[in-house]
């Protein structure tokens, strides 16, 4: 067997809840969560990469074909038979439960080595929001030390994407609606240089001046003026008609590229910014997640909320 248990540690909290699944089946309740880690406590006979003990994370998907082009090239995230961690539906018709619980059993090959020393907490937030950053800035070169980076919206995926900026090497400029995230982007995040979007002088002055943009605003808004910005052959990736500039998206990453970015949050330490609750404080969350009350993602203590 190529299955792993494994006993949660902590859970990522804020995401979205599906009510249906692809095959448009309502499934109540729904048992959300796809940020997970924990400690592997049993190994199927046929595992290889893991031992009992080991600290590991799971992330939004958990099953694959295994045999399409996508798979082959460790970009599972893209096959046509990927299972989703929870709501989702396996080949023999078992949904999946998430990860709001005391244990999950994963196969191998959708299980991720946390790196030594890696806070646990902060490694739930890097299988998601992490991840969704980090693949497309790696896949269009946004890590080339010297160059200059303009990160729209500075949430749970804005944050990261200015760490991994200033990881990189590159020149961060942050857009905002609101004046009140100054602070924190330079303060606290190091960027440098921070921009309100509504405010036309300071965008114009900063035409054709960007080598790449990533866009990690959430709701309905204009890409143009940002587009704008970008020197001749930039890029923007959108993750929350260009003529030679290059708007392209992402949905999180395979296998391979987790593992990679894992790697590389621990070798540069970098850890997403993050509060810690229990089950029991789900509803507040909430409220706090619809009023942007967060800094800048949820994380539940599992098995402390079950003591």
């Amino acid at each position: 067997m190529m299955f792993l248990r494994i006993t949660h540690c902590g859970v990522c909290y804020a995401d979205v809840i599906w009510t249906q699944n692809k095959h448009n089946d309502s499934i109540y309740p729904v048992v959300p969560g796809h940020e997970i880690v924990g400690q592997v406590t049993e190994v199927g006979s046929e595992v290889k990469g893991f031992n009992i003990g080991d600290y590991v994370g799971v992330g939004i998907y958990v099953n694959s074909c295994g045999d399409c082009e996508n798979c082959n090239s460790f970009e599972e995230i893209h096959c046509p038979k990927m299972v989703v961690t929870f709501n989702g539906v396996e080949a023999d018709g078992t949904v999946t439960m998430g990860g709001y619980s005391r244990h999950i059993v994963v196969k191998e090959r959708f299980c991720f080595k946390i790196p030594d020393g890696y806070p646990l907490a902060k490694a739930a937030p890097l299988l998601c929001d992490g991840i969704t950053v980090y693949i497309p800035m790696i896949r269009h070169n946004m890590n080339q030390p010297g160059k200059s980076l303009g990160v729209i919206g500075l949430g749970g995926l804005g944050h990261m994407a200015v760490k991994f900026g200033k990881a990189f090497g590159l020149k961060v400029t942050v857009f905002s609606t609101s004046e009140s995230k100054r602070k924190e982007a330079i303060d606290l995040l190091s960027a440098d240089n921070f921009v309100i979007s509504s405010d036309k002088q300071q965008m114009e002055s900063l035409k054709s001046s960007l080598h790449f943009i990533v866009d990690t605003a959430s709701g309905d808004h204009q890409f143009d003026p940002y587009l704008s910005l970008l020197k001749a052959g930039g890029v923007m990736a959108l993750v929350g008609f260009p003529s030679s500039r290059t708007l392209s998206g992402s949905g999180a990453g395979g296998t391979k590229g987790i593992q990679e970015m894992l790697n590389f949050c621990a070798a540069n330490k970098i850890y997403p910014d993050i509060e810690v609750i229990n089950m029991n404080y789900i509803n507040e969350a909430l409220e706090r997640l619809v009023n942007r009350d967060v800094k800048y993602r949820f994380v539940i203590d599992i098995e402390k909320s079950f003591d």
